[in-house]
């Protein structure tokens, strides 16, 4: 890890970063992303019923028979953190293969966590909505945010490990 340049690399996350934020920002992306947050919910509802509970789904809303509900909007969906992820891991000078298949399998375990942490949220707010708020906004987004740091950091083990890694940048 002695040849990697530390300022090269911050340069780059930080480029990446502001990049993925400002894509995310626009127009047709919030489109696409109010549809990635239904289809979480949609993944969720059916992961709900299929181990025995009860849920009703709408676009974005996982409601309980009680009546209680949590709506998926833009920040809950990981894409947020999944932007973290690409940027450090487009920063770190790994060969494409290795930045595709840390993408790609980063990407898949950010969701199913996210997924989780949904699913959890939603049977948590039908007992207490204290723990619900603590776990929503500060459980949780910690949580994610540390899930990502050690997916990334378990990427830079293995390319490591695989010699891959240059500071040619590849």
């Amino acid at each position: 890890m002695n040849n990697i340049r530390p300022v090269r690399f911050v340069l780059i996350f930080s480029c990446c970063l502001l990049f993925g934020f400002g894509v995310l920002l626009t127009t047709p992306v919030q489109s696409v992303d109010v549809e990635f947050s239904r289809a979480l919910v949609k993944v969720s509802h059916g992961l709900v019923v299929a181990c025995g509970g009860h849920a009703s789904r709408d676009f974005a809303i996982l409601r309980s028979p009680g009546g209680f509900a949590v709506e998926m909007r833009d920040g809950c969906n990981a894409v947020n953190v999944t932007i973290l992820l690409w940027s450090a891991i487009l920063a770190f000078p790994a060969p494409w293969k290795m930045k595709a298949l840390g993408l790609l399998a980063g990407s898949g375990i950010v969701q199913v966590l996210n997924i989780l942490r949904f699913i959890s949220l939603f049977y948590l707010g039908q007992y207490s909505m204290i723990w619900f708020d603590f776990a929503h906004a500060y459980l949780w987004e910690s949580l994610l945010v540390l899930d990502t740091m050690v997916i990334f950091w378990l990427w830079i083990h293995r390319v490591m490990r695989l010699g891959a890694a240059s500071h040619a940048g590849a």
